[in-house]
């Protein structure tokens, strides 16, 4: 992320959440809603009286959307689309939810918090392990923004290669059609031959972009030392969580 606001290109990298424009007419209108998607019809009148009505702030925030791919921290193998849509809440601080793709019906499948290299470097030894830097994500092209203009784009990403992410997914939805289970610790690619390479291609095709060509024009981006304590999941042990039973604490 640009850790600077003062850096912050104008008016870049905009996800509209804009208001549904539809109109409810009697009985007719109310029953074309319960079939959408299968939804009850009280449901989808919700929905839209919430698009006119309601304010959502955080989400109006969230301007910046980032399309990448994670890979879980204890099985590397596992590799999932990732798109962010992030907001910048303090100067060193980012935070995101993220979805399975850019779509109306996208399934929410996790968080990422980014933080600058300093303050990773001030984190306790045992919290770096959760944290995955953004050096390779970057410099292979691997995570980009689409749509927005090659020189904006480059501005953006300088300084996104000097920081690191903490991400969890709470649904593997690789494996299931439900968000069963505790959340996932998930990590990025550090080289070239981690990724897997039918999954990039088609993350490319649908969002229409070209790894090869956004490696090609980032190539004069400085990349900078990991710093220590990154990455922990190629040391061949990672912190992963498991549900446990707990007494209650009264």
């Amino acid at each position: 992320m640009a850790l600077s606001s003062t850096k912050s290109f104008s008016g870049g990298l905009v996800l509209g959440v804009g208001a549904v424009a539809a109109a409810l007419a009697g009985g007719k209108a109310l029953n074309a809603l319960s079939t959408s998607r299968g939804h009850p019809w009280k449901h989808r009148a919700l929905d839209l009286g919430s698009a006119f009505l309601q304010r959502k702030y955080p989400l109006d925030a969230m301007s910046t959307y980032l399309d990448g791919l994670h890979m879980y921290a204890d099985d590397t193998g596992r590799q999932v689309h990732a798109a962010h849509f992030c907001i910048h809440l303090e100067h060193d601080l980012h935070q995101c939810v993220i979805f399975d793709r850019n779509a109306r019906d996208a399934r929410l499948i996790g968080i990422e918090y980014i933080i600058s290299e300093d303050r990773f470097r001030a984190l306790p030894d045992e919290e770096k392990t959760l944290w995955h830097s953004h050096h390779y994500e970057i410099s292979s092209g691997i995570l980009t923004a689409p749509g927005v203009p090659e020189i904006a784009e480059h501005a953006y990403f300088e300084d996104l290669v000097k920081t690191y992410g903490k991400t969890f997914h709470t649904w593997q939805y690789d494996v299931h059609e439900f968000p069963y289970g505790a959340p996932q610790l998930m990590m990025g690619f550090t080289e070239d031959g981690q990724v897997r390479e039918d999954l990039l291609r088609t993350r490319d095709r649908e969002v229409g972009v070209s790894t090869e060509r956004n490696r090609e024009r980032r190539g004069d981006i400085p990349v900078p030392e990991v710093a220590q304590g990154a990455n922990a999941w190629e040391s061949g042990r990672v912190m992963q969580t498991a549900l446990q039973e707990r007494t209650v604490r009264r």
